[in-house]
Formats: structure tokens, C-alpha cells, sequence
């Protein structure tokens, strides 16, 4: 099969490489499409926990038919359509392995380059906004907005009634944005959030030396959600602001999809599908890419330039 392989931590090379064998308790997919995400790049520069060496392959979020299973794994899994989430890497693939506890049904009526622009940053999105409890009528600020998490949190935080106020990069960008349900945008590039413009919950995907600043626009019990840090790991400084502001009851959530069980990810997937069913929830595809072009692919998503998710696809 073909394979797209760290060459070094700045280049990918599609090879030739050896079918994976399913090990007990999971399955071998056929994949019909991979995600391209920021854990890639993290990953590449070794700032994950598990980073990527020489000869490894990208890729955490699979769409496809499973095709085989190892020991001790339902045989009957063989022939479902599935999304795959949080593979141990290797979905920068034309095959991919994946454990049984990380797969949830894949709709056949979806196609699977909208399957993986939703997946794990839509599941991402949904349990970030649900265990801030956000509620009807509250302000949200989602930061990052035209990124993978950023557009389906926008979409999500709509759906359940908030008034979205989404922070990008360009007027074209927030444009894309207020039709995907924001209330109001804000173009970092030309304006700053007021320091008394306030929000019930932030969504943050960014971190980086602007957390403190932003940890001050919470209203009293204010939740913030730190689920990204696409411009840096913050300096610890920045959680004086919680701390200093105590009595307004602020919440800081550091969350991570790794951290959920699989049961309510799958939960949380029955959710985001019945949203998409009822229209209020729209993949965002940035580009679709050939394998051949796995590395342009992680480069767009490294530079920030992306709007919405970028998705490969074997052939």
C-alpha cells in the first residue's frame, strides 16, 4: 500500500510500505479519508506525547470500511463503514489500524472527506461546549475561529442559542464565519477585543502570550476552554488573572479528547450527527488533497492559513 512517511520533522515522502496487521482489539480500515490536524504538526515537532520520528506516518482520523480484525475483536465488524478517532497515527494511509474502543459509525449517506472534516474536531468542539454548560442567551467567544475546532464550535455554541463572537484573521474569513451562525467577528488583524467586551464562555484553540489577557474577559463564573495552544504554550504568568479575579468564580478547563472515554465519545458523535441532520451543523472542508500531496497538506495546516479542515484522500 501507500504510505505517507516522516522524512524529517519539515518533510513528508509517500512510499511503498507493508499493510498493518490489526492486533487484538482492533480492526484493519480501508480508508476512503484521513484529517490532516494540528496534532500532526505537533506531533512532527515533538511536542506531543507521542511524537514522530523518522519512517513513522501522520494521521489520527480515518474515515473507511473495515476490512479485517485482530484476535479477540467481533467479527462482524468486518464490511461496517466507520470513523476512526485518535489512532495511534498511521492514517496518512491507503490502510490504517485503529483499536475497537476508537470507532463509531460512519453514516453511509455522508461522504467521508465531510465525515473527517467533522469527526474529531467536531467531538472536540461539542463535549469542550458541553462541559463548559453553556446555556441559551450566554456569550461565547470562540478564539481561532477558522480552524477545525473553530468553525464547528461557532456552529455548536449557535445551535445551543449562545451569541457566537468569533475571532479570525481577515475580513474574508468572518465573512465565512457569520454565515456559519457567528454573531459578531473580530479581525485580529485590525482590531483588539475591548478590554470590557466579556463572555460567559471562551473556547480557545490558540493560548499562546494572550491567555491572560483574554482570561480577564470572563464575567463572573465564567468558563474558559483551553483546548489548543496553535500559538504557543502560555507562560504560567498568565493564570494570575483567575486567580487575582477569584471572586468572580472563574473556570479554567484544559481539555483533550484523549481524556475521554469512549463511551461518551460516542455519545458525544450521536450528538453531532443528529445536529448535522438537522442542518445546524456543516462540515467546513478547507481543500481535499491527494496522498501524493500529504505534505503541502500538514504545511497549510502548520501556517495557520487554513479555513476549516484539510482532508486527504488515498485516491
Amino acid at each position: 500500500m501507500l504510505a505517507a512517511i516522516v522524512r524529517t520533522p519539515e518533510e513528508l515522502a509517500v512510499v511503498d510500505a507493508p499493510v498493518p496487521v490489526p492486533a487484538a482489539h482492533q480492526v484493519l480500515i480501508e480508508v476512503e479519508a484521513a484529517g490532516a490536524g494540528y496534532v500532526d504538526v505537533m506531533a512532527l515537532r515533538g511536542e506531543y506525547p507521542t511524537p514522530l520520528g523518522t519512517g513513522a506516518t501522520p494521521g489520527v482520523e480515518v474515515v473507511g470500511r473495515v476490512t479485517a480484525v485482530g484476535p479477540d475483536t467481533p467479527a462482524e465488524l468486518v464490511g461496517d463503514r466507520v470513523l476512526a478517532v485518535l489512532t495511534a497515527f498511521g492514517g496518512f494511509a491507503e490502510k490504517a489500524v485503529a483499536d475497537v474502543e476508537g470507532i463509531v459509525p460512519a453514516p453511509d449517506d455522508v461522504g467521508a472527506p465531510d465525515l473527517v472534516a467533522t469527526g474529531v474536531n467536531a467531538l472536540v468542539a461539542e463535549i469542550a461546549l458541553r462541559r463548559a454548560g453553556v446555556t441559551e442567551g450566554e456569550r461565547v467567544l470562540v478564539l481561532g475561529a477558522g480552524g477545525g475546532i473553530g468553525v464547528l464550535a461557532t456552529q455548536i455554541a449557535r445551535a445551543h442559542g449562545a451569541e457566537v463572537t468569533a475571532v479570525t484573521s481577515s475580513a474574508a474569513r468572518g465573512e465565512r464565519l457569520r454565515t456559519l451562525g457567528a454573531t459578531r467577528v473580530v479581525d485580529r488583524t485590525r482590531s483588539a477585543l475591548p478590554d470590557d467586551d466579556t463572555y460567559d464562555v471562551i473556547v480557545d484553540t490558540v493560548a499562546g502570550p494572550a491567555l491572560g489577557r483574554h482570561l480577564r474577559l470572563l464575567r463572573p463564573n465564567g468558563r474558559h476552554v483551553l483546548c489548543g495552544a496553535a500559538a504557543g504554550v502560555p507562560d504560567p504568568a498568565a493564570f494570575a488573572s483567575p486567580l487575582h479575579d477569584f471572586h468572580k468564580s472563574p473556570t479554567v478547563l484544559f481539555f483533550s479528547l484523549n481524556s475521554v472515554a469512549p463511551r461518551d465519545r460516542r455519545h458525544s458523535w450521536t450528538r453531532v450527527l443528529a445536529l448535522m441532520a438537522e442542518g445546524r451543523l456543516s462540515p467546513v472542508i478547507d481543500r481535499c488533497l491527494p496522498l501524493a500531496e500529504a505534505d503541502a497538506a500538514l504545511r497549510r495546516v502548520a501556517d495557520g492559513t487554513a479555513f476549516g479542515k484539510v482532508v486527504l484522500v488515498p485516491r
